[in-house]
């Protein structure tokens, strides 16, 4: 039976990490402070690692609470409580044009709409995946993949076995959490960066999907697979879950 190893939560959209033991469910079904703030410019477009790599080069530090960040990058380094207006200043003067943060405490800012929960993959997936590349270790794979969740006692891929053939979902529990599996989660050009240094790995796209493809795993849905940059399940937590929580050792069942 598969187990939660591991909660990441990214209280700043695109930005780093931090690992934490449990999680409670929003109003929304997200993961409480997951992408809770994220960055736009002065027309209200999302400004993330899809839109510039320049947003790599930021190291973010947040204390226990998720409620203060320290910032670096290029020399420039100072400490907000999360909401401080002079983050906004911050960020302005490192992208070099206006920054608003905004803040949203019921769902965050996920990328995709129909699959507002958690991203979960498995830690044995990580581990087949760094075996494609040289010189890229699992935690490297963990800041280019950027999955909420990770699982252990499982083999490589398991979690494809929580995706069915669209619109089908696939209901699964964590702990006392219900959610439900939706699809292989698309990737975009983030994972194909040194998540330190921004630069990109040559073909990571193209070797990634030729491996992914020749590894797809036989409980996997090929409707499911349009193409194999695929990684990670997307998911959906209801909302009647809030205020339940998931924890670092809880079993999923399906």
């Amino acid at each position: 039976m598969p187990i939660l190893s591991r909660i990441t939560i990214y209280p700043i959209k695109s930005l780093d990490g931090v690992a934490v033991q449990s999680a409670s469910i929003t109003s929304g079904g997200a993961l409480a402070h997951d992408r809770e703030y994220a960055l736009f410019d002065a027309e209200g477009n999302i400004v993330n690692g899809k839109r510039t790599a320049k947003i790599h080069l930021i190291r973010a530090n947040f204390d226990e609470s998720l409620k203060v960040v320290s910032l670096s990058a290029q020399g420039e380094k100072d400490t907000f409580e999360l909401g401080d207006s002079r983050l906004e200043t911050w960020f302005s003067d490192y992208f070099g044009f206006r920054i608003k943060v905004r803040r949203n405490v019921e769902t965050g800012f996920p990328d995709d709409l129909n699959a507002w929960g958690p991203t979960l993959v498995s830690e044995a997936t990580y581990r087949q995946v760094a075996t494609w590349f040289s010189g890229i270790s699992i935690e490297e794979l963990r800041q280019r993949f950027r999955a909420n969740l990770e699982i252990s006692e499982c083999e490589p891929f398991w979690e494809d076995r929580l995706c069915d053939e669209p619109p089908r979902t696939v209901p699964f529990q964590i702990g006392e959490v219900r959610c439900e599996g939706v699809n292989p989660c698309s990737r975009c050009v983030v994972p194909t960066r040194n998540p330190l240094s921004a630069e990109p790995t040559p073909k990571f796209q193209k070797h990634f999907s030729e491996q992914r493809n020749a590894t797809v795993p036989l409980w996997a849905i090929p409707e499911a697979f349009a193409h194999f940059y695929k990684l990670s399940v997307n998911t959906r937590i209801a909302r009647n879950q809030a205020g339940k929580s998931i924890r670092v050792g809880d079993a999923l069942q399906l």
